[in-house]
């Protein structure tokens, strides 16, 4: 399509740099290309390779290491993101926004989540971070009540849900969450977990409709050390009180230093050693300062400008299978992989899918797949109209959401402005619209209509506000979905435009 090409063109002019293939004949089948191998140049899109009785002249041993180093770097770019999103996100809170580690960020609104990726603009939400090496076991007490949420490690890997979607079901309790490698604990009347990495982030949001319930139901998260046990303390809160911050993922050399900082002291998983050899020659190793040379620098900050373009590639011109919820619209779904990361069959880390998703957002739990009858949540993204054209700020559409919508707590649309992957701030300020909005007007059938354009139609009631200049997409969020969303029998409607 048409489109589609628009954004692979953009790509291919940051790839100016060439990813290395070999020019015309291949050689057949189990046999060597003889001509390449004894010849004395071979004709590549780096250009001509040169080669000495089949040695790599010390100019062509230079270009193809170079090129080695970038291609491994841009895959290296879209296999950290759930990482240095992590990081990212850790960084926010502790240097910009002063909040300490046991300590609980709440955000309240629009403002307070403006830094944060793709965020629900209706739930409250609270952050905390711990480090088990440094600070030991953690306990999260959790109150019982309408909450939803969950401790995840470096690679937002969920550790356990807590709340609704938890082993509590919204009853409350305590979990006592174990370093890597740590001393076996097993109290009465804890639910314990270990964690894989020794930094953790616990997350959690407020469902009650009523915000003042809400909100004081997740002021009664307690965070404390084991060691503490006998007399914890209060917890810390704090809010972000409309201070100014971002946590989206670098498109410079600050990713790789996000990276090995976030390494200075964290087991490495398996699956990621083969990456970790890959960066070595870059100057990213676990445990180790990270002060790469000129070269390396070079590199590594042309590949963060190619490795972003490509995550927004996977993001929103999906290409693995599955991604369309319903045929013949564009609605796709956000949250297309396991929580450890990989097939159910464990044949393959699920690259993309996760790639998608950690370059969109943060977090992932039981609740957030998706897959919860009556709880936790559905997350369906659009990033083009009806005729396949992508979302642009500059004009005018409108959709309907039908009658009965299969939630049992609630839904939301909410925009986001498709650079930074945050909520779009406009004059107006308001980014979403949801079934709890207090003057959201429904037709006489229970329909709602909703329109997004940079200025307000006449006879318009339910409106967001969008940026000419910019492109935009959509989550619509079903809260607590129920079988007619498992069944498609309810389907949501494309974005139509009513405006050149």
């Amino acid at each position: 399509m048409a489109f589609k090409g628009s954004l692979r063109s953009a790509l291919t002019a940051g790839l100016a740099t060439g990813v290395l293939a070999v020019a015309a004949c291949s050689p057949a089948p189990g046999k060597p290309d003889a001509a390449n191998s004894a010849s004395n140049s071979v004709a590549t899109r780096l250009g001509a390779l040169k080669l000495e009785n089949g040695y790599p002249t010390q100019e062509t041993a230079d270009k193809l290491y170079d090129e080695m180093d970038f291609q491994r770097a841009t895959q290296a770019y879209i296999w950290a993101l759930p990482a240095v999103g992590f990081k990212a996100l850790y960084d926010a809170q502790a240097k910009t926004l002063g909040v300490k580690n046991g300590e609980i960020l709440l955000y309240q609104d629009l403002k307070d989540k403006a830094g944060m990726l793709t965020p629900n603009i209706t739930t409250l939400y609270a952050f905390s971070f711990w480090d088990l090496a440094k600070d030991g076991p953690l306990v999260v007490d959790v109150p019982a009540g309408a909450t939803a949420g969950g401790v995840l490690d470096i690679w937002q890997q969920p550790i356990t849900d807590m709340g609704q979607t938890g082993p509590d079901k919204g009853a409350g309790g305590k979990y006592l969450i174990l370093a890597p490698g740590g001393e076996a604990l097993n109290p009465a009347g804890y639910r314990v977990v270990r964690s894989p990495t020794n930094q953790v982030w616990f997350g959690t949001r407020g469902l009650d409709p009523d915000k003042a319930v809400a909100e004081a139901t997740v002021r009664k998260h307690k965070i404390y050390a084991w060691a503490n046990r006998a007399a914890p303390g209060e917890t810390r809160y704090a809010t972000v009180a409309g201070r100014p911050w971002t946590s989206a993922q670098p498109d410079n050399l600050e990713y790789w230093r996000l990276l090995s900082e976030l390494y200075a002291n964290e087991p490495v998983a398996p699956r990621d050693r083969t990456m970790f050899g890959m960066l070595e020659p870059l100057g990213i190793e676990p445990g180790k300062p990270f002060n790469p040379d000129a070269r390396q620098t070079k590199i590594l900050t042309e590949a963060a400008k190619v490795g972003e373009l490509m995550s927004r590639t996977v993001a929103f011109d999906k290409r693995y299978a599955g991604a369309t919820v319903y045929p013949g619209k564009h609605w796709e779904y956000a949250v297309m992989f396991e929580l450890d990361q990989e097939t159910p069959n464990k044949d393959r880390v699920q690259f993309d899918q996760r790639g998608s998703w950690f370059y969109e957002a943060i977090g992932m739990s039981v609740g957030m797949q998706g897959r919860v009858l009556g709880f936790g949540q559905v997350y369906l993204e659009s990033s083009k109209d009806k005729a396949g054209a992508w979302l642009d700020g500059g004009k005018t559409y409108k959709i309907r959401v039908d009658p009965a919508p299969p939630v049992k707590q609630f839904w939301s649309i909410t925009l986001y402005d498709n650079v930074t992957r945050g909520p779009l701030v406009t004059p107006q300020g308001a980014a979403d619209i949801s079934s709890r909005k207090p003057d959201l007007v429904k037709n006489a059938d229970g329909s709602v209509d909703v329109t997004f354009g940079p200025v307000k139609p006449a006879g318009a009631t339910n409106w967001i506000q969008t940026t000419p200049g910019k492109g935009w997409f959509a989550y619509f969020r079903f809260y607590g979905p129920t079988e007619t969303y498992f069944a498609k029998s309810w389907q949501l409607n494309d974005f139509e435009q009513v405006t050149k």
